[in-house]
């Protein structure tokens, strides 16, 4: 049986690769590489200034995907809500786990990240490192959320901010 599935994925369609986030399909191309004939999706992040080529045949193997649905959305942004968990692990732990739930590409992970990095005014300062992790996340989060909804990253921000800013009160 063959796997039809292979082209699930078009030019001009927004996905999500997870060590980059969300990046769209510039084109599908074929290539002869070290003597083997190769498609790649050509994805490019435009915020990034950077494009990746990636062999159709190993895009699932490496958990690219489509943009979340609607649903997934509301149950990220719903994470945000939830009360912050904070492991009572050491930093260096806690950071690295941070960061494989950021580079996992899935979205309610990549939420729990802002959840639990993110800090009202009040709150203690955060360390550098804090500080990048978070950002890298609310990033991620903000970009799909944009993407979800057409592509407003402003909007999508402020819907973001909201509801972090919402769980405070």
């Amino acid at each position: 049986m063959t796997k039809s599935k292979k082209n699930e994925f078009r030019p001009n369609d927004y996905v999500v690769y997870p060590a980059h986030g969300v990046g769209q399909i510039v084109s599908i191309d074929k290539e002869e590489i070290a003597g083997i004939p190769l498609e790649l999706f050509v994805i490019s992040f435009e915020k990034d200034k950077m494009t990746l080529r990636v062999p159709t045949n190993k895009a699932s193997e490496i958990g690219m995907r489509s943009l979340s649905s609607p649903d997934v959305i509301e149950k990220a942004l719903s994470t945000l809500k939830g009360k912050a968990r904070v492991k009572r692990a050491m930093w260096s732990r806690r950071a690295q786990e941070y960061e494989q739930k950021i580079n996992s590409g899935d979205l309610i992970s990549i939420a729990e990240v802002v959840r639990d990095l993110h800090r009202n005014d009040e709150q203690r300062e955060q360390s550098y490192s804090e500080r990048q992790l978070y950002e890298a996340a609310l990033e991620r989060l903000t970009r799909e959320v944009a993407a979800v909804s057409g592509g407003d990253e402003v909007a999508a921000a402020k819907q973001v901010d909201e509801v972090l800013l919402s769980r405070a009160a």
